[in-house]
Parts: C-alpha cells; structure tokens; sequence
C-alpha cells in the first residue's frame, strides 16, 4: 500500500467513523465514507488488547497486504477505516483475507 493510500491523522479517522457507514464480521469491523480525492484511501486500528507492538505491527502488514491484493486504490474515492478485532488472532491468513474480502466486496460495490 502506497503512502498516499494511507488515512494517518486522527481526524480523518474520527471523520470517516462517523459519517461513514459501518459493517461487521467477526474479525473487522470497517467503516465507509466517500472522500474528495481521486483515489482510495485505507486507515488501519489495531488495538494493545491484540498484542504486543510485535503483534500489531504483523497484523497490520498482514492486513495492508490483503488491502493490496483485494482493492482497486483508483477506481473508486472512498475512505475506509478497517479495525482489526481480537477473534482476528484464532484465524489463519487465508480465513483472515477472505473474510475481508467478503466484506468489502459486499459493501464497497454499494457505495
């Protein structure tokens, strides 16, 4: 994932949470809202009840690189906060990207 295709401030995050709309599974939680660039943007929130700084970072690479495989970062102009929740870790990487997959492609179609 490219720099330019990261949210990193605080208040974009705070911005897309809420105006943007939410959606479940068991090990996200993403939220989606259209933004004024010409590209997508992806935010990652990994909470210190997952782990260690260790762990969080791993799964926030392994995260970006589903991210990766799986969006279009050109074709739509979409802010999307994904949140890592703690049944992420009883998966493997696959389970993991595919679960992913499932819930972006059903959501950010309708957006």
């Amino acid at each position: 994932m490219k720099v330019v295709n990261r949210i990193k401030k605080s208040e974009e995050f705070l911005l897309t949470i809420k105006k943007g709309k939410a959606y479940h599974c068991d090990q996200f939680t993403i939220h989606i809202a259209k933004n004024n660039h010409s590209y997508t943007r992806v935010g990652l929130s990994v909470s210190s009840k997952l782990g260690n700084a260790v762990v969080r970072n791993r799964i926030k690479r392994q995260v970006r690189a589903m991210c990766d495989s799986l969006i279009d970062y050109s074709k739509q102009s979409l802010d999307i906060v994904i949140v890592v929740r703690k049944p992420y870790l009883g998966f493997k990487f696959d389970d993991n990207k595919s679960q992913l997959s499932d819930l972006l492609s059903a959501q950010v179609g309708n957006n």
